[in-house]
């Protein structure tokens, strides 16, 4: 009998375990973009621009206590090429993204760890976290929607809350806006 209770007890134990399991993001479904736009009293002359952050690695714990953590390689992100702009300009776009504003070989990661995360309503979360850019970590608020098997959420950062001096050309004639928009979509890996 005692045996039999604790054999239940172990099959209910590894049960409870199994399905508060971690799944890793799949790296290769997941997106993150970020769009950054222009101002400045020339900023018709220049273009908007959209960058892809591509998810390293990161996990997602779907159960009563929800957790999301996940990791970008600031090296791997990219401008995404834009018909309007010349294969030189998307160059020294690149290259001022990965040099000036995100200092790739200084700061190589982009981190994000949940701290808590709170259901709204049916497949809707309120997500708070950390987020660690260019050497500062700050904590961030976003609303997260599950649809299907992917979670989806927008938000707008201000760079220099993260350490980030905007571009700046001809003495703020064109400029980067300080405010980037940015969008997830998220998968676990099944």
């Amino acid at each position: 009998m005692r045996l039999s209770a604790l054999a239940l007890c172990t099959a209910i134990a590894a049960t409870g375990l199994l399905m508060a399991q971690e799944k890793a993001i799949d790296t290769q479904r997941s997106t993150i973009t970020i769009h950054v736009g222009k101002s400045g009293l020339l900023s018709a002359a220049a273009h908007d621009h959209t960058i892809n952050a591509p998810i390293s690695s990161g996990t997602i714990l779907e159960s009563d206590t929800r957790h999301v953590e996940f990791r970008v390689e600031t090296a791997k992100m990219t401008v995404k090429p834009d018909p309007r702009i010349d294969a030189k300009d998307q160059s020294t776009i690149q290259t001022h993204m990965e040099e000036m504003t995100l200092e790739t070989k200084k700061f190589p990661e982009i981190t994000f760890r949940s701290s808590r995360v709170q259901k709204l309503a049916d497949g809707q979360w309120k997500v708070d976290g950390d987020l660690s850019l260019h050497g500062a970590t700050q904590p961030v608020s976003l609303t997260v929607k599950q649809t299907g098997d992917s979670y989806t959420t927008h938000t707008v950062l201000k760079q220099t809350d993260f350490g980030i001096t905007p571009i700046s050309i001809g003495g703020g004639i064109i400029k980067v806006k300080n405010e980037v928009e940015i969008d997830f979509q998220i998968f676990a890996r099944q």
